[in-house]
């Protein structure tokens, strides 16, 4: 009894904690959303963030989401449907998909992969099909775009560290 106790709350915490998480995900170009209005199918769909970085949706036209998180795109549309168009609309936004993360030099396979909530930096070598025999396990590199736009460059990162969608992760050659 105690087990399946224990198991159930392991359970709503990993659920918890991947809700929040979501939840502060800035979405960017790449990443896929569905959008759910509950009672209206013709409202209901799953879409892809193009390079502009907005979508065109029903009656409320193009809605600029990359920069803001699902919780900001359910409220516009929430604001833009209710009076004109529903009483009061009851609307999911998820991401479903994300973009990719990028990992480049010396490693087996280098390339664009799908980024998979929780990715560490060592995940994302053995998913390229770890490091080749000039890699340096020390001279690492990260590229992140933040939200404002900026690039931040992290070197040197250690191999627990959690990546991002969109990052760049760069595995230079040792000299030994």
């Amino acid at each position: 009894m105690k087990l399946v106790t224990l198991g159930a709350v392991i359970c709503f915490l990993c659920t918890f904690m991947a809700s929040a998480q979501e939840a502060d995900y800035v979405l960017g170009t790449g990443d896929t959303i569905s959008i759910r209005v509950h009672g209206e199918p013709d409202l209901t769909f799953e879409t892809k963030i193009g390079t502009n970085g907005s979508i065109l949706y029903p009656f409320l036209g193009e809605i600029k989401v990359k920069g803001r998180t699902a919780a900001d795109i359910r409220w516009v549309i929430v604001s833009g449907l209710k009076g004109d168009y529903l009483v009061n609309p009851e609307v999911d936004v998820n991401v479903t998909g994300y973009r990719p993360f990028f990992i480049l030099g010396e490693v087996k396979e280098p390339k664009d992969y799908p980024y998979q909530p929780g990715l560490t930096l060592a995940q994302a070598i053995a998913v390229a099909g770890g490091l080749t025999e000039r890699a340096s396990k020390n001279d690492i590199e990260l590229k992140r775009k933040l939200a404002d736009g900026s690039t931040q460059v992290l070197s040197n990162i250690d191999m627990d560290e959690p990546l991002q969608p969109g990052d760049t992760v760069t595995i230079k050659q040792s000299f030994f």
